[in-house]
């Protein structure tokens, strides 16, 4: 049974109350059989008069019977695995069966209901089906009937044990009740219960889980936030003439969101305690001015800054922007990533730690133990959620309380960004530069191959560039899907043989990949096939058209990334999404969202009601926790209340040392075990 439970990450008995239902059954009402009506979903009890095959044409079903004092019923299985049912509803066997019912010629029936056994004991007391019953997600070896037995021993016997220092002040301002009373509620409700609320998700019993989980997170960002408001910083002076000259080269004028967004974080860079900001913003939208701009600032003032990107292809593509623009304002910028060779990595490290190098940029190399800065003032991060908390903090640790800026192309609902990134300040960039044309995006079938392929030759005709994108590096034998490396071959050879066809994936070398790119963004690539490294800060202005195959592969917010990477100049550019053969109807509607908007935030919310919160926030690279009940979407009003108590807790005790809260402390810092990076506060 250990090992059962253990395929569903459930190992202790804490893990297993906080193992809830998925929805829950009504059967306060059972009816005969002859009392039923078709068109409505209906419980009923019954004996197993008849069972087994029948044939309807040229496919096989499996058939039951059931029969009770005022009439019978038919069930049918269409596909399953039969002998499984089989060895179920023996004849002489009472079942519990949950379904909708339909009026067919020879009476009525359920098709695929939900079914229980029922033995002896049963039978006599009633009790499992005469209520609210829970119905949990299942494996196999485990059937509801095993689960709902193993829950209510241990809710009888270990309910108590569960202890949830909230507050007093806290628990009556929110109206909640005792967390073993919610525990014991919320497996088995009461008989009054409300049957909207229980599968809303809405019941008072789950609203105080949810709200516990919450509070602790953030209890975790609130102290975080008192940290990083009350340590000693570096003020920099946002004045200065270099910084006036990188503005006055700038070949454009910044937009007002820019202007606004800069103006925050130039207050931040002023004041004596460090900046701790994330910086959103859509693909396109100019982020990285901005962060130039913080830049060039941290070096006016006689400060290092640092830059890192989570891929050596994106970390290459800022070092080459960077030293673009900084380089005529007399600031030097290093590139430090694993491809280095060992003199050149001990080349930049000894720069780094005089203070020769006023701009290092890099992947996690920047966080190894032999890395070290003179003078560290600034840190940018990009696409913050690629990397832990744990590893921003190791390269926070290689300055003395530096400047914090965090930048993601990956747009999240402001309000959920807020509530988030509790310990930090957020920016957003919501409008784009002005001229910037939105790129045309179609959703293409097998089908239509070759009007994709003509949009191809076109774009290369006219002297523009094409990316390819694959969801695999190499066939697979498990996924029917087309992989970069072969279709990089099959393209070169037999569809554009007069074209240059490159190939980009992860599993090259870095030096590999900069050649690749680099010789794509010089035009000596027409045509580049690619798996979704190139998701992020590729700049090749020429490249007009991206072609993802598979699109029902990728999550919306990856497709809208990869889109970004066209349509970076005034060149019209177009996404063309293939869509798999075995694609579902749901994947089909979901990719018209892509054809419908190039609003990167309404997408991140279709996205994130699709995907759910822990797939598209990342959580465990984020030091996010993994919410065993909360949902970050669903709970989104418990969520901001969990934060106004926490955040007046902090508020009335930063340290949280008053013997009334040492309970809360202790609990605290055991659910997350350092990965909100607490330690510093103890």
């Amino acid at each position: 049974m250990a090992e059962r439970l253990a395929r569903k990450d459930l190992t202790t008995i804490e893990d297993l109350l906080y193992f809830l239902p998925r929805r829950y059954e009504d059967r306060r009402n059972l009816k005969p059989l002859g009392r039923i009506v078709a068109g409505r979903r209906e419980t009923v009890v019954g004996k197993v008069v008849w069972s087994g095959l029948t044939s309807r044409g040229y496919r096989h079903q499996f058939e039951v019977t059931l029969k009770d004092d005022s009439g019978t019923m038919t069930v049918r299985w269409i596909r399953g695995r039969f002998a499984y049912l089989h060895g179920i509803f023996r004849v002489g066997v009472t079942v519990i069966l949950t379904g909708d019912v339909r009026s067919v010629s020879s009476g009525l029936e359920m098709i695929h209901p939900d079914f229980e056994t029922l033995d002896g004991d049963d039978e006599k007391d009633r009790l499992p089906f005469s209520r609210i019953v829970p119905v949990y997600s299942e494996t196999e070896g485990l059937p509801q009937k095993t689960i709902r037995r193993i829950m209510g021993g241990l809710v009888v016997s270990h309910a108590d044990d569960l202890v949830s220092p909230i507050p007093a002040p806290v628990c009556r301002r929110q109206r909640l009740m005792d967390m073993p009373e919610a525990v014991r509620r919320v497996h088995f409700p009461d008989h009054d219960e409300e049957m909207d609320d229980l599968n809303g998700m809405r019941s008072a019993a789950r609203r105080r889980i949810v709200f516990d989980e919450f509070f602790f997170f953030q209890l975790g960002m609130a102290l975080r936030y008192r940290e990083n408001v009350t340590e000693p910083g570096c003020p920099l002076d946002t004045r200065g003439p270099m910084l006036k000259r990188f503005f006055e080269a700038l070949p454009f004028r910044m937009t007002p969101a820019q202007e606004r967004v800069w103006s925050e974080i130039a207050h931040d860079l002023d004041r004596s305690s460090p900046m701790n900001r994330l910086l959103q913003g859509d693909v396109g939208s100019g982020k990285t001015v901005v962060a130039l701009a913080a830049l060039v600032t941290a070096c006016q003032n006689g400060f290092q800054a640092a830059l890192m990107a989570p891929t050596e292809v994106l970390a290459a593509q800022h070092h080459r922007t960077i030293r673009r623009w900084l380089q005529p304002l007399g600031i030097e910028a290093e590139l430090l990533t694993g491809s280095l060779t060992a003199r050149e990595r001990q080349s930049v490290y000894g720069g780094m730690q005089r203070g020769a190098i006023p701009v290092a940029v890099g992947t996690q190399a920047l966080i190894q133990a032999s890395v070290s800065f003179h003078r560290l003032g600034l840190i940018v991060i990009d696409e913050q959620h690629r990397f832990g908390v744990l590893q921003r903090g190791s390269l926070r640790g290689k300055g003395r309380h530096p400047h914090v800026l965090v930048m993601t192309a990956t747009p999240i609902p402001r309000t959920l960004a807020m509530t988030l990134y509790g310990d930090l300040d957020v920016s957003i960039i919501d409008g784009l530069p002005p001229g910037k044309k939105p790129i045309l995006t179609r959703v293409l079938t097998e089908g239509q191959r070759s009007s994709a392929y003509r949009a191809i030759r076109q774009e290369v005709e006219q002297g523009r560039q094409v990316f390819i994108v694959y969801p695999l590096v190499e066939e697979s034998e498990v996924l029917d899907l087309k992989d970069a490396s072969r279709m990089a071959d099959h393209l070169k050879a037999e569809v554009f043989p007069d074209c240059a066809v490159g190939l980009i994936h992860g599993r090259m070398t870095g030096t590999e990949k900069g050649g690749v790119m680099e010789r794509f963004s010089e035009g000596e690539i027409q045509i580049l096939v690619a798996t979704s490294v190139i998701e992020v800060g590729i700049d090749v202005p020429r490249a007009s058209l991206m072609v993802i195959e598979h699109a029902e592969r990728f999550g919306l917010s990856q497709l809208h990334q990869l889109r970004g990477r066209v349509g970076r100049s005034e060149i019209a550019s177009a996404c063309l999404l293939m869509v798999g053969k075995g694609a579902t109807l749901t994947a089909r509607r979901r990719l018209r969202i892509m054809a419908e908007s190039n609003d990167g935030f309404r997408i991140a919310e279709e996205d994130l009601a699709i995907r759910g919160p822990g797939e598209f926030m990342g959580t465990r690279q984020s030091g996010i926790p993994d919410f065993r009940v909360a949902h970050l979407v669903r709970d989104m009003d418990i969520l901001q209340a969990a934060k106004e108590e926490a955040f007046r807790v902090v508020s009335e005790d930063p340290t949280l040392t008053h013997p009334r809260h040492g309970a809360l402390r202790r609990v605290l810092f055991r659910r997350w075990e350092g990965r909100l990076q607490l330690a510093r506060t103890a």
